[in-house]
């Protein structure tokens, strides 16, 4: 072979070469746009995949504030009528779980459902703020009258003393068990005075004021018979307040012959109370929706503060099973 040869037949061979053959280019190409297409799809759905988590992230989220808000998750029953449920239990004040916002809209979220055939408000309490118990009582006439096809039926469980039976004092009918504590109406003002505690300290008070009486009652400051006199006052007038409330829901039940034993702040057990006036009858939140609403199945409108893992697992429950109600509606 000689060299002229040589070009020609390096130039066969560069021919068949696959790199620089036409066809393969466009193999190529089309290889590479389908690598890139296929790069774009993964990233389209890498982007609903995000669409979707926060969809869902959203609904939980909307569901466990409906939750916390309206003191239950929405819960599916039967077209049977149900009994409400709302506790007043603890202390009753401003910032705590028996404060009047939070049972008063436990009420009326079961006031207006329609399957409710009545309300049952469980009560255990030592009372606690007249103004906050006040709130209740005045909200419990107002549903009543908004709706009278609808009962509400007070029941006491330990205690029902003080602001838990102003409370208790606006139901239809009271009932307590047999060792219930109920009663105490009254008023109180607690205090202490460290007058002489300071004296045997060396200890001198030093107290400026711009009113004559604004520091009222100051602890240690010995104790002004004017003052004194004033906050007795104060504490009768609303002691009076007190029993005016008990009278307007109770004044036909009462012991006619016990009304100045049952409003000196003393507590009697259930069956006392029975026989005083205080309560109607003896049974449970369970007895009265059996036997007195004659709808067994209990339904809790009570608003809660859950516990975050709570709230997730309650709304996790319920997304399932709307899910699953959807896939059977199908």
């Amino acid at each position: 072979m000689s060299w002229d040869e040589a070009p020609s037949q390096e130039r066969a061979e560069s021919s068949l070469d696959p790199v620089s053959s036409p066809d393969q280019q466009a193999v190529d190409s089309l290889a590479e746009k389908i690598a890139f297409e296929f790069l774009a799809e993964r990233r389209r759905a890498r982007k609903w995949s995000v669409f979707f988590k926060l969809l869902v992230f959203i609904y939980l989220t909307a569901v466990l504030l409906m939750a916390a808000q309206g003191g239950m998750l929405a819960e599916r029953w039967s077209d049977e009528p149900v009994s409400a449920l709302v506790e007043l239990k603890g202390i009753i004040g401003r910032d705590r779980p028996a404060s009047a916002d939070n049972v008063v809209a436990g009420l009326r979220a079961a006031f207006r459902e329609e399957k409710v055939s009545g309300v049952i408000l469980r009560i255990n309490s030592p009372g606690g703020s007249p103004v906050q118990a006040g709130y209740i009582n005045d909200e419990i006439y107002r549903l009543r009258e908004e709706h009278p096809d609808k009962k509400l039926f007070a029941v006491i469980e330990d205690v029902g003393a003080s602001g838990g039976y102003y409370v208790a004092a606006a139901a239809d009918k009271i009932f307590a068990d047999k060792a219930s504590l109920i009663g105490s109406i009254g008023v109180r003002m607690d205090g202490f005075g460290f007058v002489d505690t300071l004296q045997k300290l060396g200890i001198e008070r030093r107290l400026l004021t711009s009113g004559e009486n604004k520091g009222f009652l100051d602890p240690f400051s010995p104790t002004d018979p004017e003052q004194k006199a004033h906050a007795e006052e104060l504490l009768r007038e609303i002691h009076q307040q007190f029993i005016n409330t008990v009278l307007k829901g109770r004044r036909e039940q009462l012991s006619a012959d016990a009304d100045a034993e049952i409003f000196s702040g003393l507590v009697w057990t259930g069956e006392q109370s029975l026989k005083l006036g205080l309560v109607d009858e003896l049974g449970s939140a369970g007895y009265v929706a059996r036997e007195v609403l004659k709808a067994e199945k209990i339904v809790d409108f009570t608003p809660r503060q859950l516990s975050f893992s709570e709230l997730l697992k309650r709304g996790a429950v319920l997304m399932m099973e709307t899910i699953a109600a959807q896939w059977q509606w199908r």
